[in-house]
């Protein structure tokens, strides 16, 4: 059997937009909801969401079985060890948070990678040797060998210090691509819960030129279709348009509102009346 293709990773470098949705509700069941609606990709939260190990297999294997929608992983930190077990479960495609040195980043490829005096991008990589279900408890033959040019780095610049470094960082050798995260880069440049402010949107477009000139994707996360397509418009490749946990806030609120509404006044209880 041959290691998989990923084709995520092929997209993203061939430049073709990707359309992606955030999975925070840790649930396989909701996954495959999403998984058959045909997004490109998927998000599933290691960050945000009560996301451990036994959620994002469960998860990723319901995603599996839609083909035309890639499962990609964010954990919660660039920890060795856990990007280590998530590639284990078989993911080949990893976000990961705050990266805000060109150095972190170098980190982060090098333990996505096996070691391997031939790697693709010339890191040395520190990733351990297992025969786990990434390939296939040994079934594909050559997992060992070919792992390294289908895993695909995506990296978190979302303070004012990666924004500083987004050159480097983007030009290190295995970074694929590039996240700006609006959220807490509005926090870092002093806007907090204000993603919208002319500060952080003239950041996020630059970025976004930056991060094309240095070769690589860009990528975001926003629920606001205008936006969305604003980025796409400006280079952005990879894009979520939307969080499952988003709309079942809002549509289950704006359910209840519109039929609350409509509900005659409860009768006033006289004094002395019976029932």
């Amino acid at each position: 059997m041959q290691t998989p293709i990923n084709p995520f990773k092929k997209a993203i470098a061939e430049r073709r937009p990707q359309i992606g949705f955030w999975l925070g509700l840790a649930n396989a069941y909701s996954a495959e909801i999403c998984a058959g609606a045909g997004f490109d990709w998927l998000l599933i939260d290691g960050e945000h969401s009560p996301n451990g190990l036994p959620e994002l297999l469960a998860q990723a294997q319901a995603i599996a079985a839609y083909p035309t929608s890639h499962a990609i992983a964010r954990v919660p930190a660039g920890d060795a060890v856990l990007i280590k077990q998530t590639l284990d479960l078989g993911l080949q495609t990893l976000l990961v948070p705050m990266v805000d040195t060109p150095e972190q980043a170098a980190q982060i490829v090098r333990a996505s990678r096996y070691p391997q005096a031939d790697d693709v991008d010339g890191q040395g990589g520190i990733r351990g040797m297992a025969g786990a279900r990434a390939s296939r408890w040994g079934r594909y033959t050559n997992y060992a060998k070919e792992a390294n040019a289908q895993v695909c780095l995506l990296v978190q610049a979302e303070s004012r210090e990666a924004l500083n470094n987004l050159d480097a960082i983007a030009a290190t050798p295995g970074v694929d691509g590039v996240f700006i995260g609006p959220s807490d880069l509005s926090a870092s440049l002093g806007h907090v819960g204000n993603a919208g402010h002319p500060e952080v949107q003239a950041a996020i477009e630059d970025a976004i030129q930056r991060i094309l000139r240095a070769g690589k994707a860009p990528g975001i996360l926003t629920p606001d279709e205008t936006l969305a397509r604003h980025y796409l418009s400006l280079g952005a490749v990879f894009v979520a348009v939307g969080l499952d946990t988003q709309i079942l806030v809002r549509q289950t609120s704006a359910l209840a509102a519109r039929f609350k509404a409509d509900l005659p006044a409860a009768p006033v209880q006289t004094k002395g009346s019976v029932y």
